[in-house]
């Protein structure tokens, strides 16, 4: 039986290859933000992700708080397809906007803003509780930042786009990446 960093491990490749092959869903793109721009979120989630997936001893917290932990990663990657699911065509790994964009405000994004990076955020952090080195946490927290990094860029180029009449109220509304009011919810 796998420990419970290996069996969050997994689910992280598993979730990635389902990710990756659902590409294909996506419309055509109308516009794209500036290639400078995505190059300093994505370099920052690498750094953050070498740190917190890289080579060390394989063990970390064991029993039914580890466990809980695998139940956190899985309800993070299934809140991550949920979101993809619900945007559609409109997805994209990259800041774009696709044709016919419009602000998607249902679903997991009437919850938060950017729900495909709080599942993220949510396995990342299960994976740095488990693996409880100071490495792990501080490619976590990496992470986090080059998702704020890309949340932010994002939102900047969809007020552009779409107009800050449309994307303003929104803002407003929904949090960024944690649906509570407190903490890093708007920005």
């Amino acid at each position: 039986m796998p420990t419970p960093q290996i069996a969050i491990i997994e689910l992280t490749v598993f979730w990635l290859f389902t990710w990756l092959i659902a590409a294909v869903w996506a419309r055509r793109v109308a516009g794209r933000a500036n290639f400078g721009a995505e190059f300093a979120y994505r370099a920052v989630i690498v750094v953050g992700c070498f740190l917190l997936y890289g080579i060390r001893p394989i063990g970390g917290l064991q029993g039914p708080f580890g466990w809980a932990m695998v139940g956190l990663a899985l309800a993070g990657f299934a809140f991550c397809w949920w979101a993809r699911v619900h945007l559609g065509a409109l997805w994209s790994a990259n800041v774009v906007r696709k044709d016919d964009h419009h602000i998607v405000d249902t679903g997991p994004y009437g919850l938060v803003r950017h729900p495909i990076y709080t599942g993220m955020l949510a396995a990342t952090l299960a994976l740095a509780i488990v693996d409880a080195a100071p490495q792990a946490w501080l490619g976590f927290a990496v992470i986090a930042i080059g998702y704020v990094m890309k949340a932010s860029l994002e939102e900047q180029f969809l007020r552009q786009e779409l107009g800050p009449e449309a994307y303003d109220g929104y803002r407003a509304r929904v949090p960024m990446l944690i649906p509570w009011k407190f903490g890093f919810t708007r920005g």
